[in-house]
């Protein structure tokens, strides 16, 4: 694994604007960057990265099994009491979902380390599946790179295949705050996948879902929504008034009511105690666990947190890095801090999807601090023997 420079494509920016990758620049700063990648061979991405992704999704599988039958674990999760039954039959329902993405500490070599799972509202899904995959046949035309790169990317065909396996009858909606650009495009283009698929689809702003008179949810032309996609995040829906209906709805959502389980960071450190000692995971705890005191070098993260907000990096129990933000008022969990591959004072984190139940894709985030934020940019790889 290393960092390469490569020269930029000159029409980089027009093929962006073209597709729809308006957010390549955000908050003022450059977001994707053209004129570098990250380099692997085969045996990283195929032992080092794709084995684990998948058995560490497996075992949050086994997790929620586990968890949605302990009141103490939802407790400690911070599932609102009212939605607990609904998340129980969300899961015994086997309601279907599409997709999430690890965060995995990664230096090259030796197993890579779970920092966070975002189950429920990963972004970057379009860059990693489809504007990378173009950086890659572009830059193999222009001759940079030789007609054997590749790339771990099968996100498009995963997510147009996972899409066929929803019901196809009916209008599949996808729903967002339609004012957030980053929000607004990962949506359409993941409403682009499910047309592939064959579904019908509409549009709505998440503001603009309505509720009838015997509790079901509705579009702004009074139908019926049976089925919709939300990139919302379940903890911010929890607390929105229509959530009241969503104990009656049934498997309205995707992601389904049981993903609010893995998208909360307290799933860290139930995967510890049911897996301690696993290569691929780092010890964790709850914050108010006796055993998180024996940790000198630690992340304090809270439960629901976005883009790093609200989380701090401690060395021999010393605060040296802290990301202010909004979070926290529900709890904590402190992680090991694990090394992250760096050059040059960069630091990367990858991303590793999951689609359906299969690991298929790889994104690469990198970011002058040692959180990740929302002022992180995305870089490409490539795979050569």
């Amino acid at each position: 694994m290393k960092r390469i420079a490569l020269p930029e494509r000159p029409d980089w920016r027009e093929q962006a604007k073209s597709v729809g990758f308006g957010f390549h620049e955000m908050y003022g700063e450059p977001y994707w960057v053209d004129n570098a990648a990250y380099l692997f061979n085969y045996e990283q991405i195929e032992e080092d990265i794709e084995a684990p992704s998948q058995e560490l999704h497996e075992m949050c599988m086994d997790l929620v099994a586990d968890v949605i039958t302990s009141e103490e674990s939802l407790e400690k999760l911070q599932i609102p009491d009212e939605m607990r039954d609904a998340v129980r039959q969300s899961w015994l329902r086997g309601d279907r979902h599409l997709y999430g993405r690890f965060d995995l500490a990664y230096m090259g070599k030796g197993p890579a380390k779970l920092l966070e799972y975002n189950a429920d509202t990963p972004t970057s899904i379009f860059e990693s599946a489809y504007f990378q995959y173009d950086w890659l046949t572009d830059q193999i035309a222009a001759g940079t790179l030789p007609e054997d790169a590749d790339q771990f990317n099968s996100l498009q065909e995963c997510l147009v295949e996972a899409f066929r396996q929803f019901p196809s009858e009916g209008v599949f909606h996808f729903s967002t705050l339609l004012d957030n650009e980053e929000d607004r495009g990962t949506t359409t283009y993941l409403m682009d996948c499910a047309i592939q698929a064959g579904h019908q689809v509409e549009l709505i702003d998440i503001r603009n879902i309505g509720v009838d008179r015997t509790g079901r949810f509705t579009d702004l032309q009074d139908r019926l929504i049976e089925r919709c996609f939300k990139l919302y995040p379940w903890e911010v829906m929890f607390k929105e008034p229509f959530s009241a209906h969503l104990p009656t709805a049934g498997g309205v959502f995707v992601e389904p009511l049981w993903k609010s389980i893995l998208s909360n960071k307290g799933i860290l450190p139930l995967l510890w105690e049911r897996h301690p000692g696993h290569p691929n995971l780092l010890p964790s705890y709850f914050a108010d666990d006796p055993q998180a005191q024996n940790l000198a070098n630690y992340v304090r993260k809270p439960l629901f947190s976005r883009e790093g907000e609200s989380v701090s990096l401690f060395e021999d129990q010393q605060l040296v890095v802290e990301n202010p933000g909004i979070y926290g008022a529900e709890g904590y969990v402190v992680q090991a801090l694990a090394p992250l591959f760096d050059v040059d004072d960069v630091h990367a984190i990858l991303g590793s999807w999951i689609v359906g139940d299969v690991a298929c894709g790889l994104s690469i985030r990198e970011d002058e601090s040692r959180i990740t934020t929302n002022l992180s940019r995305f870089v490409p790889h490539l795979v050569v023997d």
